[in-house]
């Protein structure tokens, strides 16, 4: 086995159990070893810490897989957490038509995630080291899973940084990979070859079931809506007319088409408009709203970025609070995972403040349980999603 030696420096976010090592955290490596190979990892003392995979082209250069120096990372190991993270979804989630049953590092299996709508999966591995166990990770899938298909989504630039190609296809099956799948009881077609991510957006979930007391009877606008997820719950749940939002005609053609299999056309409409300009318009027409859901995409994606990031969740919030009737609800959201959740509320009172609206926080709530948050890991916690009652 090949030693990896950390340097003489403080490692106690390590030893708390982050699973990055970084390059600049290695003194010196002991053997022969091979990119996306497994390396055991010492302190400065030769104190084991943990096993994992490395692949030096990556400033996270090695993932930590165990701690137990007597686990081996073989078929067994990964049948294991697989086994475990799926037995953790079966007891914590009551809906299982759709989930995230892998959520990398937060199942111990970091750059893993796979995702289920329906009978199908869809697999993304972000690293050298988990790419080389693909193709053992997909016969566990069909094993303990059964489903009818899995695709790969591995068209994203990260895997650029680790050497390896964008690529995308079938691993499992052939299929029609526009799919419908059920969220709450409510429906909805996914493109697991085209669309977002891995098809959609899943970390909502619980936030979406969420808003079905607060948008009964109500005149809701959906910003940012992508392809129509809150606002179909929305409308599943009772809203008198919902206004659905979003800079893409692309997106709005697919939430059209999930807000009519679901046979709520007739208390929906569409606007293609960039959501800040459209929150401006409203404002200065002064056109009123029950409730507005605001569920952006990350504004952020670095630290260099964070204080521009501020001024747009600042701006967002504070126009859509002044189109609230008294006592409506803003619905607000940030996936950006550098803005903090007590950052995300700072904002919130900042715009409250210069809009001179009082706000009650009703509820302040994160990603869904099968998106768990290590708590030694900071990047696992990213999502934000606050309920307020605005007056």
């Amino acid at each position: 086995m090949t030693d990896v030696i950390l340097r003489n420096e403080n490692l106690k976010r390590v030893l708390s159990g982050h699973p990055w090592i970084y390059k600049t955290e290695i003194d010196h490596i002991e053997g022969e070893y091979e990119p996306g190979g497994i390396v055991d990892v010492y302190d400065y003392k030769k104190n084991f810490i943990g096993r994992g995979y490395i692949n030096l082209k990556s400033m996270i250069s090695i993932r930590l897989l165990t701690y137990d120096r007597d686990e081996l990372i073989n078929e067994e190991f990964f049948k294991k957490r697989i086994s475990k993270a799926w037995e953790y979804r079966k007891k914590i989630m009551k809906d299982l038509n759709s989930c995230r049953v892998i959520f990398g590092e937060a199942d111990f299996l970091p750059a893993l995630i796979v995702d289920k709508f329906g009978d199908y999966l869809v697999i993304q591995t972000l690293s050298l080291g988990m790419e080389r166990y693909k193709n053992l990770i997909v016969d566990i899938l069909v094993e303990l899973l059964k489903p009818k298909g899995i695709y790969e989504r591995n068209d994203v630039s990260v895997r650029e940084i680790e050497g390896l190609p964008k690529t995308k296809g079938y691993l499992y099956g052939n299929f029609n990979t526009i799919q419908q799948f059920e969220e709450n009881g409510v429906k909805f077609w996914v493109d697991l070859e085209n669309g977002q991510k891995t098809g959609y957006f899943l970390d909502q979930k619980e936030n979406r079931a969420a808003i079905k007391k607060y948008v009964n009877e109500a005149d809701v606008l959906d910003c940012f809506s992508h392809t129509g997820s809150f606002s179909v719950h929305a409308l599943h749940y009772g809203a008198k007319s919902v206004e659905t939002v979003d800079i893409s005609q692309t997106a709005l053609d697919i939430a059209k088409k999930n807000i009519e299999l679901n046979g709520y056309l007739d208390r929906c409409h569409f606007t293609c408009d960039n959501a800040f300009d459209l929150l401006k318009k409203y404002d200065e027409k002064k056109k009123k709203f029950d409730v507005v859901i605001l569920d952006p995409p990350a504004f952020t994606k670095s630290k260099e970025t964070v204080k521009d990031a501020i001024r747009g969740y600042k701006e967002i919030n504070l126009r859509a609070m002044k189109i609230i009737n008294e006592g409506g609800f803003l619905i607000t959201c940030s996936c950006s995972q550098h803005i903090s959740s007590d950052t995300f509320l700072d904002i919130i009172k900042d715009a409250a403040y210069d809009t001179h609206k009082n706000i009650r926080l009703i509820e302040k709530r994160t990603q869904s349980k099968d998106h768990p948050i290590l708590l030694a890991s900071n990047e696992t916690e990213y999502l934000k999603c606050v309920i307020l009652q605005v007056f």
